[in-house]
C-alpha cells in the first residue's frame, strides 16, 4: 500500500481539549499500528532512554545502544534475526537474551515511538524496506549532509556517524538536538 505522508498541526480552541495542541502522525498501511491522532502534550520531540538492561548491556558494551525509535520493528527484527553476522562481527547471543532485546526495540521501535523525531525517520523509509544502518536512512543523511567527511570519518575522536555520542553529547538520554551539537576538534566550525 501506498504510504500517505500527512503531517500538520492543528491549533486553537477545540471542543473539549482546552486548547490542545494535536499532532497529526503519519498515515500509513494496514501494518502500522501507530495511531492517527496523537495528543502533543504526550509526544516528545526526541526519544525516550534505552530502559532494557539487556539491550544496555549487550549491544551498549559494544556502541551505543541506539534509541529503538530510530527505525522501524521490521529493520530490528531484521538485526536481531542476523546477529551472528553484525557489521562483519559475531553478536550472537543467548536465546532467551535475545528474545528480551528483539521484544523490547519491536515495542519501542519508530512506528510505536511517541516521537516526532521518529515520526521522521519512520516516514523517510520506503514501507518496502528494511534498513540495518541508521547512517543510510533519508532523515539521517539529509540531517547530515552539511557535515564535511573530515569532521567525522577523517576525525580520529568522532570516527564515523554512527558514534552519535561523540558529537551529540545527550545521545544516551535519547536527545539529538541540533542545538547541542558539538564535533570535536571543530568546536567553533561553520560548516
Amino acid at each position: 500500500m501506498k504510504r500517505l505522508l500527512t503531517v500538520f498541526l492543528i491549533t486553537g480552541t477545540l471542543a473539549g481539549t482546552g486548547g490542545a495542541v494535536f499532532y497529526a502522525g503519519a498515515a500509513a498501511g494496514d501494518d502500522d499500528k501507530r495511531p492517527f491522532w496523537r495528543d502533543a502534550r504526550t509526544v516528545s520531540r526526541d526519544f525516550k532512554p534505552v530502559m532494557n538492561a539487556d539491550y544496555q548491556n549487550e549491544c551498549g558494551s559494544c556502541h551505543m545502544a541506539f534509541p529503538p525509535g530510530l527505525l522501524p520493528a521490521r529493520s530490528w527484527q531484521r538485526i536481531m534475526g542476523g546477529l551472528a553476522d553484525h557489521f562483519g562481527d559475531n553478536a550472537e547471543l543467548a536465546p532467551e537474551t535475545q528474545a528480551s532485546i528483539t521484544e523490547y526495540l519491536l515495542a519501542n521501535a519508530a512506528e510505536r515511538a511517541r516521537s516526532r523525531r521518529a515520526d521522521k525517520f519512520l516516514r523517510s523509509i520506503a514501507a518496502n524496506e528494511a534498513p540495518i544502518r541508521i547512517t543510510e536512512t533519508r532523515y539521517f543523511v539529509r540531517k547530515h549532509d552539511e557535515i564535511p567527511e573530515r569532521m567525522v570519518s577523517g576525525n580520529p575522536q568522532v570516527k564515523g556517524m554512527a558514534n552519535c555520542v561523540t558529537c551529540h553529547g545527550r545521545a544516551e538520554e535519547g536527545v539529538f538536538n541540533d542545538d547541542e551539537v558539538r564535533i570535536p576538534g571543530y568546536e567553533w566550525a561553520h560548516f
